[in-house]
């Protein structure tokens, strides 16, 4: 974290999150004073150089918190009397957002693999698995010939047999394993294993809804969370909703694009909507957000990204609406 901090009338500062700076350049675009430096992003992304992707100038830094107000990544974080100004009804605030509603989540965990920012955690917690599958077993040992057929198929593997010498043997048989397929008694060839499934059958087995309970929950961290829409797009249920900061298109012309050679754009992107089709490089838009990222580093300058609105609202200066218009076609 870097800061620019002066006292006066108020006391202002601004904070650089490194963690939170994806390099996507739209503070650079808009400083009035030019005070804000992009490094050399990709290779900053490749590992290659151990930089910020932002350097600010604290001697032209005017302290006006238009960057803070603009960047969709929290990156900046600028402050009047300790206060932050996302909290200050004078200055913009961001509509993006994302939700999981845990009423409706089954908690399955395919946002949480989806997310590339590692943003969603869902905890969860299972049915006891005696109420899900109930049976009867039982092992002969008279019968039993010890050949440990039983114990090598058994899929759960709840059978354990040991044999010391031919006098000292020993079956043994944990039934919180158990699932009761019956396969140890089909395979027992000298019929020592008696085996019944109870909730199983041939027909349909109806469970409590109590007993097949799946509980938990989930957490989104909003302060990893990119809006991408991973977790909408992914999620069985719509129970993930994702409003992007950004609206608008990502316009490609692969006719100069190095494809497997460069891969910039997918080195750069914090949405993983950069992949590779037929050796060329193609953009996601319904996992994009827009933030340009991948425009700035592209070698060949292949990709060009147009939004067409900013879900930046209660933007009440005249010069600031004039200064975040530009980063919007046609404005």
């Amino acid at each position: 974290m870097s800061t620019v901090e002066r006292d006066g009338n108020e006391k202002r500062s601004l904070d650089y999150i490194r963690d939170k700076c994806v390099g996507c350049g739209i503070c650079t675009e808009i400083c009035p004073t030019e005070s804000l430096k992009l490094g050399p992003v990709l290779p900053i992304a490749r590992g290659l150089v151990d930089m910020d992707y932002l350097n600010v100038n604290g001697k032209n830094c005017v302290l006006c918190g238009l960057c803070a107000s603009s960047c969709p990544f929290g990156a900046l974080e600028f402050k009047i009397n300790d206060e932050n100004i996302i909290n200050l009804d004078a200055y913009p605030n961001w509509s993006h957002n994302a939700s999981i509603d845990d009423e409706e989540c089954l908690y399955c965990k395919a946002c949480e693999t989806a997310c590339p920012q590692d943003a969603i955690t869902i905890k969860r917690e299972l049915p006891d698995r005696s109420k899900l599958v109930t049976g009867e077993i039982n092992i002969d040992k008279d019968k039993c010939i010890y050949c440990g057929i039983c114990e090598e198929l058994c899929p759960p593997h709840a059978i354990n047999m040991t044999v010391k010498d031919q006098m000292e043997r020993e079956i043994k048989l944990d039934e919180n394993k158990c699932v009761y397929c019956l396969v140890c008694k089909r395979a027992c060839p000298v019929d020592a294993i008696k085996a019944v499934c109870t909730s199983c059958s041939y027909g349909d087995y109806r469970l409590n809804p109590e007993d097949a309970e799946i509980k938990g929950r989930s957490i989104l961290q909003e302060d990893l969370c990119v809006n991408c829409g991973w977790c909408q797009e992914i999620c069985p249920v719509d129970a993930a909703k994702v409003t992007k900061p950004f609206e608008g298109e990502v316009i490609m012309d692969t006719t100069e694009c190095k494809g497997e050679s460069c891969h910039a754009c997918m080195d750069v992107c914090p949405c993983n909507a950069a992949s590779l089709v037929d050796g060329k490089s193609v953009i996601e838009e319904k996992f994009c957000i827009l933030c340009g990222a991948c425009s700035n580093v592209c070698p060949q300058n292949c990709i060009t990204i147009k939004r067409e609105k900013m879900n930046l609202e209660n933007v009440k200066s005249k010069s600031w609406q004039n200064k975040l218009g530009g980063l919007i076609e046609g404005k």
